[in-house]
């Protein structure tokens, strides 16, 4: 069980205590004195790892097996003896320009809150540092760690946000250069920045729900008070998915505008072709009618008659070239 327990410490009165190392002591004792309770952070427990504490805390089974399984929509959830929540991080790989997700679950209940975490991305550490160094707000019990794991989450995507701005730009940039998209990677190197996009939307779009919920204040195992702290995530939350709206939206016109450009080009190519073509078939024309071999034909006997013919498909050659190339067909 120490091995997926990341962490586990009794706060009492905003402030972290030794308390016992046992989880049913430890609950005990928090819920006795009433201003403590106990903070548990896991990483990807086995269901019989997680067994022992679903035994402590009283989780509901459902929220349990989702807690386990992952793959979830950031939810929340109520049950008679606990709150459970389903966040989604996201993380930036700026060496892979991708973007990818784990999980988060928060159990709240009664002077306890559990935290399972799935994935590499947002460790609680610097979470749990932070609210340790702030009293006042760790004063509030588990809905000061509610806030501030959606908080940290939540502020994240306005920094992943920024990085896939980076990336949008500098596509738009190799796009519109006067040689842009001419790479055979330029569309595919678009879908995978629409993918990375998608991949942000499923983790910050469903959260809104949540999140509202807890802004109205309506929501057991909350405190009241905290509604002004959830209306700022809320804030931060839909400032984000307005960003990733709109990177969506630009990405779909770029790669637009990008299938646009490689239409042009291709009837640029074909005006080009079709130039050299006519250029090309007046002189072979000409040398075919002349390579017919029959004994009577005009000038065929003529002392000039083989320079003029030269400079007849010369002549029209370059005059062809000077019409197609005043037309821009070369």
């Amino acid at each position: 069980m120490r091995r997926v327990i990341v962490d586990s410490a009794l706060y009492r009165d905003g402030r972290r205590t030794d308390g016992p190392a046992d989880l049913s002591q430890a609950l005990a004792e928090a819920r006795a004195t009433g201003d403590a309770f106990l903070w548990v952070g896991l990483h990807e427990p086995t269901h019989a790892e997680f067994d022992h504490v679903t035994a402590e805390f009283a989780l509901h089974p459902l929220a349990v097996e989702d807690a386990l399984k992952a793959h979830q929509r950031p939810k929340l959830e109520v049950y008679d003896d606990s709150l459970f929540a389903v966040l989604k991080p996201v993380v930036y790989e700026p060496e892979s320009d991708r973007v990818s997700s784990g999980e988060l679950m928060v159990f709240m209940g009664d002077s306890f809150v559990v935290t399972v975490r799935h994935g590499e991305g947002a460790p609680l550490a610097a979470v749990r540092k932070r609210l340790e160094a702030d009293p006042e707000v760790l004063r509030h019990g588990p809905t000061a760690v509610l806030y501030a794991v959606s908080d940290a989450i939540v502020d994240h995507y306005i920094d992943v946000a920024a990085e896939l701005q980076v990336d949008l730009e500098e596509l738009e940039a190799d796009v519109f250069a006067p040689t842009g998209g001419k790479a055979g990677n330029t569309a595919e190197r678009i879908y995978t920045a629409k993918r990375q996009v998608l991949e942000f939307r499923r983790a910050s779009g469903p959260l809104a729900g949540p999140m509202s919920r807890l802004t109205a204040g309506t929501v057991p195992f909350v405190n009241e008070r905290s509604q002004p702290f959830f209306r700022d995530v809320n804030d931060h939350l839909t400032r984000a998915n307005e960003q990733v709206e709109g990177l969506d939206r630009l990405l779909s016109d770029v790669l637009s505008a990008h299938l646009a450009q490689m239409g042009v080009r291709q009837n640029d190519d074909m005006r080009k072709i079709s130039a050299w073509a006519a250029m090309a078939a007046v002189p072979t024309m000409v040398a075919g009618i002349y390579g017919m071999n029959f004994d009577h034909m005009p000038e065929l006997h003529w002392e000039w008659s083989y320079p003029v013919v030269i400079v007849l498909m010369v002549g029209t050659v370059l005059g062809l070239y000077r019409l197609f190339k005043s037309r821009g067909w070369m």
